[in-house]
C-alpha cells in the first residue's frame, strides 16, 4: 500500500543558502508524522513547498503514489491538503467567522449571508471544543485564541494530508489538550499528519513516527519511537551532545536593581508590585490570561498604567513610553514578534540597529554605517544567526532566527539595566534555546535585573532564581528556586477550583 504523502528527493535553493538537499520521506494515512530540527533546518520551507507557497527546485510530492504540483496555495488547498504555519496568517480586521470561512463565505448573488456563516461557524467550533465568539474581530483575541482559529480553519477545510507547524507554541494548557484530542480524532479518522514541534514531550506523546532535519538535510527517520531515547534526537538535530538544556548557573544577587510598586492598569484586578536584584533571574509563570505581558506592557510603557511608580537602583523614574524606558535601559522583548518585534521588510541589520543607531550618529545627524555593519555582523556571529548575510530581509529567516536577531538588537545596547523577555524561546529549537540561556545567564552576570516570561514551566523551574506566578490578573504567589515544584507552581496558577489548585499544600496537609 503506497503511502498518502511522499516527498522524493526535494531540494530548495534560495540567494546564498541551500534550505532543502535532498528530503524524502513518507506519511501514510493514519500516522502522525513528527517534524524535529533546529531552526534554519528546512522544516517549515518544506511545508511552504506542501501548501503551495514555495515551488521546489527538484524532486517530486505524491499524493496515493501520483505526482502533484502546486503552483499556488489554492492549488494545494483544492487537493485536499491544509498547512497550519507557525507565523499566523489572519485578517485582524475580520471576525472569527469571516477568518473561518475565508474564501468560501455562504453567499447569495454575491451578497455574504452572515447569519447562515455565524450558525455553520458555532456548530463547528462546539463540534471540536472550542471556545471562540464567532462575532469577534480576530485583533481583539490574544495570540493563543488566534493560533486557535488557524487550526480551526484547517480542520474545518476537511483535508485528507494536514501539516501543524508549532501549533501548541502560544495555546493554554486547555486549549493544547483541545488540540491533542482534534490530532488523535484526525489520526482515527485515518488522516495523514505532519507535525512540528520542538517540544519534546507532545512528539513522543502524538507522533507514530518521526523524521530529523539538519542542514536541509534529512539526517534520520524513525519508524517508531518506541525505544527511541529523547538523548538521541536532540544529538541527531544538533549533530552535539546536549545533557543539560538549561545548564543553570548560580551567581551573586546584588541590591534591588528594578522595583514596580503598586502597577494598576487594565486588564490587572489589583494593584502589584515586585522587584528584580541585581544579577537575578525572576520567572513569571500563569496560565494564558494571566496578565502577565500585560503586567509588563504597563511596566515598560507600552500601554498607559493608571497608577503605579517605577525605581531603578532605589531612585524613582519615569517610564511613560518604550522610548523612555530603553533611555534608561530598560528593554523589552514581546511576545508576539511578527506584530511586534521585527521590522518584516527591512533587513536582519536594520533589525538588529534599530535601538542602538542613535549612538551612532556623526554630528548628530550622520549614520555610521561601518559601526552598524560591524554590530550586526559581531551578534549575527554570537547568537549563531541563520542568515547568508547582514542584508537579507529578516522576514526569510526562521523564527528561531527573528527571535535571535530581535535578542541581538537588545544585546547591542550599550548600558542595559533590566530586560525583560516575553516567551523567549516560543517556537525555538533546542540547541537555539541552550544558546539562548546562556546569553541570558551573560547578562545576569553582568549585573543586568531579568524578568523571563514563560509559559513552558520546565524552562521557568530550569532557568529562574526566584519564580513569580499570577492568576486573573494578580499575584497568587511567590517561590524560591528551592521551593518551587511543577507542583507548587501549577498549584497557585490554577484557579481556585481548578482540580489540582492548590496541590502541594493539600499533600502537605495530607
Amino acid at each position: 500500500m503506497s503511502a498518502t504523502l511522499s516527498f522524493d528527493n526535494i531540494g530548495k535553493v534560495f540567494p546564498g543558502v541551500r534550505a532543502l538537499d535532498g528530503v524524502s520521506f513518507e506519511v501514510r494515512a493514519g500516522e502522525v508524522h513528527g517534524l524535529m530540527g533546529e531552526n534554519g533546518a528546512g522544516k517549515s520551507t518544506l511545508l511552504k513547498i506542501l501548501g503551495g507557497e514555495y515551488q521546489p527546485d527538484s524532486g517530486r510530492i505524491l499524493i496515493d503514489g501520483n505526482e502533484v504540483h502546486f503552483s499556488s496555495a489554492a492549488a494545494s488547498i483544492a487537493a485536499g491538503i491544509a498547512v497550519i504555519h507557525q507565523e499566523l496568517q489572519y485578517v485582524p480586521d475580520l471576525t472569527v467567522a469571516e477568518n473561518l470561512l475565508l474564501g468560501r463565505l455562504p453567499n447569495a448573488l454575491g451578497w455574504v449571508n452572515k447569519r447562515t456563516a455565524r450558525r455553520f461557524v458555532r456548530e463547528r467550533l462546539a463540534a471540536m471544543g472550542v471556545d471562540l465568539d464567532p462575532d469577534v474581530k480576530l485583533r481583539k483575541l490574544s495570540i493563543a485564541q488566534r493560533q486557535m482559529v488557524e487550526i480551526c480553519k484547517a480542520l474545518m477545510r476537511n483535508a485528507r494530508v494536514i501539516a501543524l507547524d508549532e501549533p501548541t507554541s502560544s495555546l493554554s494548557h486547555r486549549e493544547t489538550e483541545v488540540l491533542f484530542k482534534l490530532v488523535r480524532d484526525l489520526r482515527a479518522d485515518n488522516r495523514a499528519l505532519i507535525y512540528i514541534s520542538h517540544r519534546m514531550d507532545e512528539i513522543y506523546q502524538l507522533c507514530d513516527a518521526c523524521t530529523i532535519f539538519r542542514d536541509g538535510r534529512k539526517v534520520a527517520s524513525h519508524p517508531s519511537l518506541e525505544g527511541v531515547k529523547r538523548e538521541t534526537i536532540v544529538s541527531e538535530m544538533v549533530g552535539r551532545e546536549i545533557s543539560d538544556i538549561y545548564n543553570y548557573r548560580a551567581r551573586p544577587l546584588g541590591e534591588v536593581r528594578f522595583a514596580a510598586k503598586n502597577i494598576g492598569g487594565h486588564p490587572l484586578a489589583e494593584p502589584v508590585s515586585f522587584d528584580v536584584r541585581r544579577g537575578e533571574i525572576l520567572g513569571f509563570f500563569g496560565l494564558v490570561g494571566a496578565g502577565r505581558s500585560e503586567l509588563m506592557h504597563l511596566v515598560y510603557g507600552a500601554d498607559k498604567r493608571k497608577s503605579g511608580e517605577i525605581e531603578l537602583d532605589g531612585e524613582p523614574i519615569r517610564v511613560k513610553s518604550a522610548g523612555e524606558a530603553i533611555r534608561q535601559g530598560i528593554v523589552l522583548c514581546p511576545e508576539d514578534r511578527k506584530e511586534e518585534g521585527i521590522v518584516a521588510m527591512a533587513s536582519v541589520a536594520e533589525n538588529i540597529n534599530i535601538s542602538c543607531r542613535r549612538h551612532y550618529l556623526r554630528a548628530g545627524m550622520f549614520l555610521n554605517r561601518r559601526k552598524e555593519a560591524q554590530t550586526a555582523d559581531e551578534f549575527i556571529k554570537l547568537l549563531k544567526i541563520k542568515t547568508p548575510s547582514r542584508k537579507q530581509k529578516i522576514r526569510f529567516l526562521s523564527g528561531g532566527n527573528q527571535q535571535k536577531a530581535i535578542l541581538s538588537r537588545w544585546l547591542a545596547e550599550p548600558d542595559l539595566k533590566v530586560v525583560i523577555l516575553d516567551e523567549p524561546t516560543r517556537g525555538i529549537d533546542v540547541g537555539a534555546k541552550h544558546e539562548i540561556y546562556h546569553v541570558i545567564y551573560q547578562l545576569a552576570e553582568r549585573g543586568c535585573a531579568i524578568v523571563m516570561i514563560s509559559s513552558e514551566l520546565p524552562e521557568v523551574l530550569g532557568v529562574s532564581d526566584r519564580i513569580i506566578v499570577m492568576r486573573e490578573g494578580r499575584i497568587a504567589g511567590e517561590l524560591s528556586r528551592e521551593a518551587a515544584t511543577e507542583h507548587s507552581v501549577l498549584g497557585l496558577a490554577l484557579p481556585e477550583d481548578a482540580p489540582g489548585a492548590n496541590a502541594e499544600n493539600e499533600a502537605r496537609a495530607a
